[in-house]
């Protein structure tokens, strides 16, 4: 079996993420909340999690701050990831996931993060320069932090110029990528929302979503672009090939952590050189593996090859 490439996966505004349970939520009352569960939050370091719960390796690049950054970092330990800390402007960020026993819902709450100024972003791209690898993938998720520019994630992929950069954004730094794409981007991914709010209307069966797909990819936006069709399944599209990767029918707990997930897996599937069908039906499978879990959890790798049979991709 070849050698898998280095994965370097990269959180500027990380959380520590915190669920839990009530049985019903009750404006102007003190809600007695169940015992919660901590996890190590933020796009990229729930990539590099998923990739060690899949028998991979990876380094997360992690910006922490004050005592909450401390208490992230014990957790990120805890959780067996190998992590660099990036000092931080300010106090890491805290997000909150209440799930409401009486009626199955979830509500999240997402705080901002600290802002951060130019001295961080250049100690950023020096670090990255430093540690990413040739023809190693490195995984750009998540939030931005508050006050960088909206081309940030194409300055953080000029730092790393022989690196394959994987991107999974969303509102406004995901338009700016696909309006100015990211030279030699490997992977640009998003969801069938996202997708539908670039072509302003809907993308109703998955040939639709594979031309769109294709077409980012012709116009040079990245190689292969991924589109997530949530229950449907999920797309991949390269200049000259487009498949699909049906999802499998798993009981829905939470879905947080399931785009995390399938990023974990599509990398660490090209990481080892395996094709891109193969990939994406890894992504699919360990997409549905994370909803089966509780609030913050991701996939269980026992899930995840229970369920690979039901994601087998196929042309579009």
């Amino acid at each position: 079996m070849a050698e898998t490439a280095p994965i370097l996966t990269l959180t500027l505004n990380p959380a520590l993420d915190m669920a839990t349970e009530v049985p019903e939520v009750v404006p102007g009352q003190k809600l007695r909340c169940a015992d919660p569960l901590l996890d190590p939050g933020g796009g990229g370091l729930n990539v590099s999690r998923a990739i060690r719960a899949l028998g991979g390796e990876s380094l997360a690049l992690v910006a922490l701050g004050g005592l909450t950054g401390d208490r992230l970092a014990g957790l990120i330990r805890h959780a067996g990831v190998t992590f660099l800390s990036i000092l931080g402007p300010g106090e890491t960020r805290q997000s909150l996931t209440v799930n409401e026993e009486s009626t199955g819902k979830q509500y999240r709450f997402m705080l901002p993060g600290p802002v951060w100024g130019a001295a961080e972003r250049a100690h950023v791209f020096t670090l990255l320069r430093a540690t990413s690898r040739p023809g190693g993938y490195s995984v750009i998720s998540g939030s931005q932090p508050p006050g960088t520019p909206i081309d940030f994630a194409s300055q953080l992929a000029e730092s790393m110029p022989d690196s394959k950069v994987v991107l999974d954004t969303s509102g406004k730094p995901l338009l700016e990528a696909v309006r100015n794409p990211i030279p030699g981007l490997e992977v640009l991914r998003m969801d069938g929302e996202e997708a539908e709010s670039l072509t302003g209307h809907a993308l109703t069966d998955r040939k639709d979503t594979a031309d769109f797909a294709q077409g980012l990819v012709r116009k040079g936006v990245a190689r292969k672009v991924v589109v997530a069709r949530g229950a449907d399944g999920n797309v991949l599209a390269t200049a000259d090939q487009r498949l699909f990767s049906p999802a499998p029918r798993v009981r829905v707990r939470s879905t947080v952590g399931a785009g995390d997930s399938f990023v974990a897996a599509l990398v660490l599937a090209m990481a080892r050189g395996q094709p891109d069908d193969e990939a994406l039906s890894l992504g699919s499978a360990a997409a549905a593996a994370a909803v089966m879990t509780d609030a913050t959890q991701l996939c269980r790798p026992e899930d995840v090859m229970r369920l690979l049979h039901e994601a087998e991709a196929s042309p579009i």
